[in-house]
């Protein structure tokens, strides 16, 4: 009996390390949809937003909680959006954020990484053998850190409404340039499936 004493006890943790993170998960809501829907600019932080509004994008995402009380969060975005001056482009990033809330309220601090593709706006020339020349390249792929602001209202259970300021930058966007600031203003929803 006393050889089973160790095991029964590690089981017993188990089951309820198990059960308290079945609980948990239903009381903090971790992976819900994120819907957005936004505007970009190239430009330095919190400047020309009015030149954004002409550049829609749209952006899908989740993220998860952490910690006990789900104050910091991970989460995992995807989205594109047109510039008609600056290219068009689509990225993939993940941050990780701090979200408290107050009462109804909540605010989000994120900061990530992440890859962007941006579309050249127009035909690229190279310069080759002492002339210019049509470039085939279509665009580029750059890694990108974004930085991030949230403030939302847990307006039910199922649905959250949101709004977001994004300041992204690109490295090696050329070699003139090495990092470029753009920027993203957005609205969403964070959507809980099960919860609707």
């Amino acid at each position: 009996m006393h050889r089973l004493l160790p095991w029964m006890l590690i089981l017993a943790c188990g089951v309820y390390s198990v059960r308290a993170q079945s609980h948990q998960s239903k009381t903090i809501n971790n992976w819900p949809l994120t819907v957005q829907a936004g505007f970009h600019v190239l430009a330095m932080p919190l400047q020309q937003l009015n030149g954004a509004f002409a550049n829609p994008g749209l952006t899908l995402g989740t993220e998860r909680k952490l910690g006990r009380k789900g104050t910091f969060v991970q989460s995992a975005q995807a989205g594109f959006y047109r510039n008609l001056y600056a290219g068009d482009g689509a990225y993939v990033w993940t941050q990780t954020g701090w979200q408290p809330h107050i009462g109804p309220v909540y605010l989000g601090l994120k900061a990530g990484l992440g890859w962007q593709y941006s579309f050249h706006p127009n035909k690229t020339l190279a310069f080759q053998n002492g002339e210019w020349r049509g470039s085939n390249s279509a665009g580029k792929g750059m890694l990108c850190i974004p930085l991030g602001a949230t403030l939302g209202l847990n307006y039910t259970k199922a649905i959250a409404p949101f709004i977001g300021y994004q300041f992204i930058i690109l490295t090696n966007y050329n070699p003139s340039v090495p990092l470029v600031p753009t920027q993203q203003l957005h609205a969403g929803l964070r959507i809980q499936l099960g919860d609707i």
